[in-house]
């Protein structure tokens, strides 16, 4: 052929792969996206029994009451598991926080579907996944992958897992559970899974669930936080304790001025709630900070009580609701507020909606904290009026044991008892700082 010829076929060769690559990828994304949920079942509430099996699990695995090297068992359910997947994806945000999950387990395979609201695509498209899981010796293996109805084979999903991991901020988690996990078993219903605790488990925990960058940003605050707490000349620390008011201001004064967009507003927003709860809770945020040149000073004499309407209970429901809201756990915020009182209802001080309202306020605070991080930070610099964060909830009953509660409401769910709820809701949907998020 004359070089002239080749010449001309070149280019015509190159625009023609151009055209089934562009095709390919055209008719690849036309399978892949669908336009309706292949999960169909809602998104399910945390339950009191949810909150209570996982404290159980926390406890019975608690590297601080390991030993180091000793294989151990966990079996989790398909609940557990399906609840799993729904703190993640509120942990992640985005679509991730309105996506639907199911796991169905048997002998030998785990089938995990999910499906994802896609809201940039016009009409109410999904993206559907299912991968089948087969159990191996070791970790199991991805058998089967589909997305939408574009099947991939099960070698491409596992050869792209380390990328998915780094692109979901998880790569350190996921080389953390290579190392200590050493089989995952599938039966009916159930998931076995066997591990054991390095040498140094606090240590390695801590770093996988706090990178040097979130490390950072925890100490700054809880330094400025042990700062303010300081007595200092003409300004001594009231022995029943700090408003709480005046903090939250000089925290997000602080937050705002290491926050030049609203990504890192709202990792400086989770920061300042975080260290605030620790305190309000009586917890040291000390251990979770790594090994650092210097440890984070503390406030000299006797703990500080911070105090909202008189009250140090209040500070901590709020806070510690904040925080876990502001982390990505709404609902989980509200089912740990709602769990705890129950609890004292049963064995402690009583069942009190007044905490509940204090629960509620911290969780919708703690949203605004996350959807809203610039506008979050410019208000509560301002400075806050201890009306602007709770409402009066002076009238609302507390101190109730369980037969009391249960006489006067009927119980949990009970149509008195969610009839509170609904007054609740409306004293906060008052407050400006706290009108829901849309």
């Amino acid at each position: 052929m004359p070089i002239r010829s080749k010449r001309r076929v070149w280019p015509l060769a190159l625009l023609t792969l151009l055209l089934l690559v562009a095709g390919t990828l055209v008719v690849g994304l036309w399978l892949a996206i669908e336009r309706a949920p292949r999960v169909d079942a809602p998104r399910t509430a945390v339950s009191l029994d949810d909150v209570a099996r996982a404290r159980d699990l926390l406890r019975q695995n608690d590297p601080r009451r390991a030993l180091p090297g000793i294989m151990r068992a966990v079996v989790l359910s398909q609940r557990d598991l399906e609840l799993l997947l729904q703190q993640v994806g509120q942990r992640l945000g985005g679509a991730a926080q309105t996506a639907r999950g199911r796991v169905r387990l048997q002998p030998g395979l785990a089938v995990v579907e999910a499906s994802l609201p896609l809201a940039a695509w016009p009409g109410g498209l999904w993206l559907n996944l299912r991968a089948v899981l087969r159990e191996t010796d070791g970790l199991p293996t991805v058998q089967a992958l589909r997305i939408g109805r574009l099947p991939l084979p099960g070698w491409l999903a596992q050869a792209a897992l380390p990328r998915l991991l780094e692109t979901l901020n998880l790569r350190t988690q996921g080389e953390l559970a290579q190392k200590m996990v050493s089989r995952v078993g599938f039966r009916a219903q159930t998931l076995v899974l066997a591990y054991a605790w390095p040498d140094n488990a606090e240590q390695v925990l801590t770093a996988s669930l706090l990178t040097p960058d979130i490390q950072t940003r925890l100490r700054r605050h809880a330094e400025h936080l042990a700062n303010q707490l300081q007595p200092q000349a003409g300004r001594p620390v009231p022995r029943q304790g700090l408003p709480v008011t005046p903090l939250l201001a000089s925290m997000f004064q602080l937050a705002a001025r290491h926050s030049p967009d609203a990504a890192t507003a709202a990792l400086e927003n989770r920061a300042a709630l975080v260290a605030l709860a620790f305190l309000a809770s009586g917890q040291r945020l000390q251990p979770w900070l790594g090994t650092p040149t210097t440890p984070v000073a503390r406030p000299r004499g006797r703990p500080t009580d911070l105090l909202l309407q008189g009250r140090p209970d209040f500070p901590q429901h709020l806070l510690i609701s904040a925080a876990l809201a502001a982390e990505g756990g709404g609902p989980l915020a509200d089912a740990i507020g709602l769990y705890k009182e129950v609890a004292d209802a049963r064995h402690g001080s009583g069942f009190s909606f007044r905490d509940i309202a204090a629960d509620r306020a911290g969780t919708r605070l703690g949203l605004r904290a996350r959807h809203d991080p610039l506008g979050f930070q410019a208000r509560m610099a301002q400075g806050l009026t201890e009306a602007d964060l709770l409402p009066d909830v002076g009238d609302l009953p507390e101190f109730m044991s369980a037969d009391e509660f249960q006489r006067r409401f009927g119980g949990v769910g009970a149509p008195a008892y969610q009839a509170m709820l609904r007054d609740i809701e409306t004293r906060l949907d008052r407050l400006p700082l706290l009108a829901p998020v849309r």
